[in-house]
């Protein structure tokens, strides 16, 4: 007899593999036949959080109060932290009380925001390439997901213009992200004045995450949707301390914006979590309190890294364009050769792991995206293996 219970939900047939579990399976064998792996691959930045974050977690694991559960809506200091940290950076003015909502990582609120407000059949625009939280989150709600192609020749950036009148007249929700991941784009001001007047005359909500806001180079400041009038009107903003402040592990980042829209994912995490840990939104109001030389070093460590490694591919055949901000290279695959085949031919030759553009969705097929994760000497080996492999552009 066939066991029905083990029949899975319908709407996990919607989702492709996890890109990152498939890699992480495959990297399980190359270490099995003793490669020496370099990974490249996942946005997981090196090394420690900061001191100060490291210290004011100790400290708050002594408040005996902070190890029951935590508010829903996130402790005051945290909430606080965040709209003083937004005051600061972008001159945006947001209550604490119903326009900052803490999260457990921006993926998660990202996913739970689809499952807050969409139905099935809802239309939901994703680009692709697009990180894989923006599609598979509505994809699981049960979305009609219209994915306009990004390309190389636009900058990478979304043509407005060129979504169907159909599809806008019927679309609830656009996600988008700027700076890019993958594709290491940025948006000028007039992106986000377009993308604001587009919205609100198809009456969409607009879902801007913006977790690389200070990964950013030569003076480069990207861009808050809220800083564009009328945005907090339609829209919200993710962030995460994930890459900045080398908080991975940790699960916490934030929603800012629309207080409806705020409300409505707040009260389908009620149902589903008790919010972050207290102790980590301690951390976490202190990363966001860190001076400004802080976030200059690590800018300039992601430079470092990013001209290294572009100095080094260059002599491959590359010539690809220097990025202004994230921590990742967005790179073509050599002539004939899609990414999956690229990047799996060197995993097995050299042992450096970097992710196939198509993971992130047809749209970043004859791409490979890598991760700026590693020392410059590491970033060495990668390159002296890929050129002992005779691997060219």
């Amino acid at each position: 007899m066939e066991n029905n219970w083990l029949h899975r939900a319908d709407r996990l047939s919607a989702l492709p593999p996890y890109v990152f579990a498939r890699l992480d399976e495959l990297k399980a064998k190359a270490r099995e036949q003793g490669l020496d792996l370099i990974d490249l691959g996942m946005g997981n930045p090196d090394g420690f959080a900061p001191e100060p974050i490291i210290e004011a977690a100790k400290e708050a694991l002594s408040v005996a109060q902070y190890h029951g559960y935590p508010p829903f809506e996130g402790t005051a200091n945290f909430r606080n932290a965040i709209a003083q940290w937004y005051q600061r950076r972008y001159d945006v003015e947001l209550s604490p009380d119903n326009e900052a909502l803490p999260l457990l990582g921006s993926k998660e609120g990202l996913s739970h925001l689809a499952l807050a407000y969409v139905n099935p059949g809802d239309t939901v625009i994703v680009p692709s390439p697009s990180y894989p939280a923006h599609y598979r989150g509505p994809a699981i709600a049960g979305a009609n997901i219209y994915a306009p192609r990004l390309s190389a020749e636009n900058n990478w950036l979304i043509d407005f213009d060129s979504i169907p009148e159909e599809v806008a007249q019927k679309t609830k929700i656009i996600y988008f992200n700027y700076p890019n991941n993958p594709t290491t784009a940025t948006a000028p001001r007039e992106f986000y004045e377009q993308a604001v007047e587009w919205a609100r005359h198809y009456q969409v909500m607009l879902v801007h995450d913006l977790a690389y806001a200070e990964l950013a180079f030569e003076g480069y400041e990207p861009t808050s949707l809220l800083e564009i009038k009328g945005a907090k009107e339609i829209g919200v903003e993710f962030h995460t301390l994930s890459k900045t402040y080398n908080m991975a592990g940790w699960r916490v980042g934030f929603v800012v914006g629309n207080s409806d829209i705020i409300q409505g994912l707040r009260t389908l995490k009620t149902n589903l979590d008790y919010g972050i840990f207290s102790v980590i939104q301690a951390a976490a109001q202190t990363a966001l309190e860190l001076p400004d030389s802080y976030i200059h070093e690590v800018q300039k460590r992601y430079q470092k890294r990013r001209d290294f490694f572009l100095d080094g591919i260059k002599k491959m055949g590359w010539d690809v364009k220097p990025s202004q901000a994230t921590m990742y290279l967005w790179i073509p695959t050599p002539r004939n050769s899609n990414s999956t085949d690229f990047a799996l031919d060197l995993l097995q030759k050299t042992g450096v792991v970097v992710t196939p553009g198509n993971a992130f969705g047809e749209g970043g097929e004859g791409y490979v995206r890598v991760s700026l994760i590693a020392d410059c000497d590491r970033l060495g080996e990668a390159l002296q293996r890929w050129e002992n492999a005779g691997i060219r552009f």
